[in-house]
Parts: structure tokens; C-alpha cells; sequence
């Protein structure tokens, strides 16, 4: 009776306009090859969050997407909301 814990990611997806990357991955627990569990969890990275410990495509959409522009125009939104509290 052998349990075994995989995950694998079933999505990912650009987010506009800020170019959050939204990454969805299911949690699998098999016992003896038999599925008895699946969660899925989720993440959302913003242009200024560290990508570096994520899986390839993650980092790979982070250097496409997250120019300058996109990197200078989420923090100007975050200071707008800010300056509203």
C-alpha cells in the first residue's frame, strides 16, 4: 500500500492589463496507481514578484511579458491605490 504525492501544472494563463501570470496546479494522491485524491491550488505572480523558484514556462512568460513599460505602469498602480487608503 504504497501512497505517492504528484503535482502537475494545468494552466497558465497571461492576465491584462498588468501581465499577471496566474499558474493553476493540481495536487494528485495516488495510492497502489489508484487516484483517491486531487486539489488544485493556485497562484498569482504580479510584474514585480520574484519568479525564480517557479518551473520554466513561468520564468520564460515573466521575460516575455514583463517589460518595462508593463514593470513602471503596475507600480504606478500600486501607488495609485495606495495613495486612495
Amino acid at each position: 500500500m504504497a501512497l505517492e504525492k504528484t503535482t502537475e501544472i494545468v494552466q497558465i494563463e497571461i492576465v491584462n492589463p498588468y501581465k499577471h501570470i496566474q499558474v493553476a496546479r493540481d495536487v494528485i494522491v495516488k495510492e497502489d496507481d489508484t487516484e483517491v485524491s486531487r486539489s488544485r491550488q493556485r497562484v498569482v505572480y504580479a510584474p514585480d514578484d520574484d519568479v525564480s523558484s517557479e518551473v520554466q514556462d513561468v520564468k520564460d512568460l515573466a521575460d516575455k511579458f514583463w517589460t518595462d513599460e508593463i514593470k513602471a505602469s503596475w507600480q504606478s498602480k500600486k501607488e495609485e491605490i495606495a495613495n486612495e487608503l
